[in-house]
């Protein structure tokens, strides 16, 4: 396990420069492993590098799909996220973060209204999201790249929605697309107001 200051979706890249010790040797557990994955969580209080954190119970599998070593043993890499994990309980560090997960599909199944839910709200998370390129509090992400697929467009709206990290956190662990929708939604009625207001203030 990989627990990060910053939330991890399916679908969603994750560049990361790897220097501690212990999560050079995860790298290279994961690289000798059949799948080169590992999982990734929030840290809701704490450091990212030391250990002594508090996690989350809920993250997101990331697959290796770049990697280079540098002379002095470090990495760079580029993973992403495949699928929602549940933890069921943190193991003892030995020598980098260990859980026992489960994968945590969504409960929504089929439901036809999916897409046009997904159809309503993906403009507003455009404006959103140019309001907050336009602050400079956020990077242009891929707005017109929505999914066809209501899942992975809950998770794509998710990503480029731009809510704080919590928010985040909050959204990847909704029951379902459904929810996540809905609970997006709410949130973009207090984010567009305020970058707005940001915005007219100069």
């Amino acid at each position: 396990m990989f627990p990060l200051g910053t939330v991890l979706m399916p679908g969603g890249v994750l560049p990361l420069h790897v220097f501690e010790p212990r999560y050079r040797q995860l790298v290279q557990d994961c690289l000798a492993a059949d799948d080169p994955e590992f999982g990734v969580v929030m840290i809701e209080r704490g450091s990212e590098v030391g250990g002594a954190d508090q996690r989350t119970l809920a993250g997101c599998v990331a697959r290796i799909v770049e990697l280079g070593e540098l002379p002095d043993g470090r990495y760079v890499m580029v993973t992403v996220g495949t699928r929602r994990i549940r933890v069921n309980a943190w193991l003892p560090d030995d020598p980098y973060p260990i859980a026992d997960v489960d994968d945590w599909p969504d409960d929504d199944g089929f439901d036809a209204g999916l897409g046009d839910a997904v159809a309503a709200l993906a403009p507003r998370v455009r404006r959103a999201a140019a309001l907050a390129v336009e602050l400079g509090v956020a990077e242009a992400g891929l707005a017109d790249d929505v999914p066809d697929d209501p899942l992975l467009a809950s998770f794509h709206l998710a990503r480029l929605a731009p809510v704080g990290p919590l928010d985040q956190y909050r959204l990847l662990r909704t029951a379902g697309a459904g929810e996540r929708l809905r609970l997006l939604a709410d949130l973009l009625d207090e984010v567009e107001p305020s970058l707005r207001f940001r915005l007219e203030q100069g």
